[in-house]
């Protein structure tokens, strides 16, 4: 790939600029042009650096201070925002660029192309010896076993340089490399070419590789020190204000060691009423008292190459290495930060989708008297959130969106934005229907996306990924906490459903229950997939687990798989959830925990492929496997991987990916759940599923069931009998079971051969 020629973006489109199509205006479709098979990767003329190389600059001369110029222009050829505005060039007065539809998000067209996907996180994915963590997912081995499991799809997880810089030296990510400073992969994961090495492997087996973008803040990388010392239009790219040194006093001495500290809630009060912040924000993410109070830290004083000393408040609403970006900064340096970063990943990478990560923080500004400022839900985010959307379309690729916000607030930033959203909604309900063997919560938020018109097709429905099991439900806890629902026979308003659906979850996954799962701050709870069944199961000890056990777990574990699998949408996984993974004893990581960040404990190594010691690997200690690595797997008949092969060849066959909800019925037992889907023939799916412990005798009623249609098991084609008159069926569940049922209506003949 390295010596592959240099040409011009349009000859790798996937469109041919000489020939057109006729349309009206109004009919032309994101699909149509944007998905004929799949994107293919963009070749700009010059990559931004031609030789794969990272650029380290002049040598190391001096100090790391703002008046010395060799810091500074070291700095700043280490910077995104340089990067950003090299790679722009290559793209800019193309042709190419004009030759795609992009306002308009498709799902459908996304799913079609990348319907199944394998979340890999760089630290915890034991590699191959001799490669690094993307030459191993460059490995045609492993894409040969995705293919024949399914999954069409990799998403690598974030993969360029991320943490910050102190003076000349580097420090360490605070956030699972989500606080990126540059555009470079970090050589801890690989090189350039390993990643373009990944993409042409995947495509050759009809697999899309998934980037990702942090557009809501970056590290204390070079921009944020350039920022810091006043240089050019680097304070642009953030959200901080430069505090003049007679009001110094309203601000808190920096801690020794430190080069920032979080400002409590009376320091916060007292900027906000000097007119230099807008103070208090809706919540506190990550609140932690003494460690983060506020969503604002001041950095100590900083030395510019004026030789001016400045101390700035910074917005973050994650950590404090983590300062947020300004989107309405009239430098724009922003927002040209995340589309060169965005470009490159597209156009020099060869990755065809990107996740847009923290993306719901984009917009932020004062609030009425007495109230906090407006952070959430903002318009600014939509329009931002459609801008780069629009980008990313626009060169041939697709958006997902992981937005812990109201359904609200998915909904419209998915009319224009990003082509499908993370199940935010759904996913703390279905670990609620299983560890209290009752679907009601689960039936409500399925029927309150659908009532919200974010119907499930836009949606990727995940088992775990890097982060916790995330019950917040900030739906029912903010914007709608005084709404009425009927929950368990009673009225309750949305803030009291919260709290309860939280109380469920920790009692039944925490504690005495379950000492080896671990809450994180007020977010949720550190876990893997196979931790919160053997929760939900009564298993108090992980030691306790036996061959029994792991069957038992196996079962729910496909379960899931099958709720996420068997509705429209995106299906996504982990290697935490192909090999069973439990957590790590809180001792093997415990200087990881000293900060309060639990999530840890979840992200135990894995070794996906049977790739045995390699010394290269220096991720996170190996847990325990309760499936053991795939190749085994495929060979032994009954496990997880075959198991899963047979759902996803369900999901394959009978459309339902694509398909439309219309229906999440009431149910006959309370364990059942039952969603039905509208096929593209006309026909229905209809998914079935039991999350109790118990066998199942139910009722499956519809009224979209036409009497007479003949009732068909997806997986083995066998008949289960027929709609009756109350347009309904019976079905028998066996514990954790699921059926995915098609439902074929009367033909006009049949009708007329019954009535008569």
């Amino acid at each position: 790939m390295a010596d592959s020629p240099q040409t011009d973006p349009q000859d790798d489109l996937g469109t041919d600029p000489t020939e057109s199509t006729e349309h009206e205006p109004s009919e032309i479709t994101y699909s149509e042009q944007f998905f004929p098979a799949r994107p293919r990767s963009l070749k700009p003329r010059a990559r931004l650096r031609p030789q794969g190389s990272p650029t380290h600059g002049e040598d190391r001369t001096g100090e790391a201070t703002g008046t010395n110029p060799f810091y500074v222009a070291w700095l700043q050829r280490s910077s995104m925002l340089r990067d950003a505005n090299t790679i722009a060039g290559q793209f800019s007065g193309r042709g190419s660029m004009w030759q795609r539809p992009f306002a308009t998000p498709d799902p459908r067209a996304a799913i079609r192309t990348a319907g199944v996907w394998f979340t890999a996180y760089p630290l915890s994915m034991l590699t191959k010896p001799g490669h690094s963590f993307l030459g191993t997912l460059a490995d045609d081995d492993l894409w040969q076993v995705f293919e024949e499991i399914g999954i069409n799809a990799l998403h690598t997880g974030p993969v360029k340089r991320a943490g910050g810089l102190t003076g000349w030296q580097p420090t360490p990510s605070v956030d699972g490399h989500f606080d990126r400073i540059s555009t470079e992969i970090d050589s801890a994961f690989g090189t350039e070419d390993d990643f373009r090495t990944m993409c042409e492997v995947a495509g050759e087996h009809g697999g899309t590789i998934i980037d990702d973008i942090v557009p809501g803040h970056t590290g204390k990388g070079a921009d944020f020190r350039l920022a810091e010392m006043g240089v050019e239009d680097y304070p642009g790219i953030y959200h901080m204000v430069e505090i003049e040194p007679e009001d110094w006093h309203l601000l808190p001495d920096v801690e020794p060691g430190r080069d920032s500290q979080n400002l409590d809630a009376e320091a916060e009060e007292r900027l906000s009423r000097a007119g230099y912040i807008i103070g208090q924000l809706q919540r506190v993410i990550f609140h932690d008292p003494g460690v983060k109070d506020t969503n604002w830290s001041v950095t100590s004083a900083v030395v510019g190459p004026d030789g001016v000393e400045r101390r700035w408040v910074y917005l973050h609403y994650f950590k404090e290495g983590q300062p947020s970006i300004n989107w309405l900064d009239p430098s724009f340096a922003g927002m040209r930060l995340v589309f060169g970063d965005a470009l490159h990943s597209l156009g020099d990478l060869g990755s065809g989708a990107l996740r847009l990560d923290a993306n719901g923080f984009l917009g932020v500004e004062i609030g009425a008297e007495g109230l906090p400022a407006w952070s959430e839900g903002h318009p600014l985010s939509e329009a931002a959130n459609h801008l780069i959307a629009s980008m990313v379309r626009k060169v041939g690729g697709f958006t997902f969106q992981e937005l812990n916000l109201t359904i609200d607030d998915i909904r419209e930033t998915s009319r224009a934005g990003a082509d499908l959203s993370y199940d935010f909604v759904n996913r703390p309900a279905y670990h609620h229907a299983l560890a209290c063997a009752d679907t009601e919560f689960l039936r409500l938020t399925l029927n309150l996306s659908l009532e919200h018109d974010v119907p499930p097709i836009g949606l990727v429905h995940a088992l775990q990924n890097h982060d916790e099991l995330t019950y917040e439900l900030v739906h029912f806890a903010t914007r709608h906490k005084d709404d009425e629902y009927t929950f368990r026979g009673d009225t309750v308003l949305g803030g009291d459903l919260a709290e309860t659906v939280r109380a469920d979850l920790l009692e039944r996954l925490t504690g005495d229950a379950a000492p080896y799962n671990a809450v994180f701050t007020t977010n949720g709870i550190a876990s893997t997939t196979a931790s919160i069944i053997a929760a939900s199961l009564g298993i108090t000890d992980l030691d306790d687990i036996d061959a029994a056990s792991i069957e038992e777990i196996q079962q729910a574990h496909l379960l899931l798989a099958m709720f996420n699998a068997w509705q429209p949408g995106v299906f996504a996984l982990s290697g935490w959830d192909l090999c069973g993974m439990l957590p790590l004893p809180r001792e093997q990581v415990r200087g990881l925990l000293r900060g309060g960040d639990t999530r840890w404990i979840h992200r135990a190594a894995y070794d996906l492929m049977a790739y045995g010691e390699n010394d290269r690997f220096t991720g996170m200690p190996q847990g325990t496997s309760l499936y053991g690595p795939l190749p085994e797997q495929l060979e032994r008949p009954g496990s997880f991987a075959r198991e899963l092969k047979t759902v996803l060849a369900v999901r394959d066959s009978s459309g339902v990916a694509t398909a439309t909800q219309v229906d999440v019925p009431p149910v006959s037992h309370r364990g059942m759940l039952v969603m039905v889907h509208l096929l593209a023939d006309g026909s229905h799916e209809v998914t079935v599923l039991n999350f109790s412990t118990e066998e199942v005798q139910g009722t499956v009623r519809s009224k979209h069931l036409v009497p007479g249609s003949l009732v068909t098991d997806l997986a083995d084609g066998m008949e289960m009998g027929t709609v009756d008159d109350l347009m309904a069926f019976s079905v028998t569940l066996a514990p954790h079971e699921g059926l995915a049922l098609h439902v074929e209506p009367p033909t006009p003949q049949e009708e007329d051969e019954e009535g008569a």
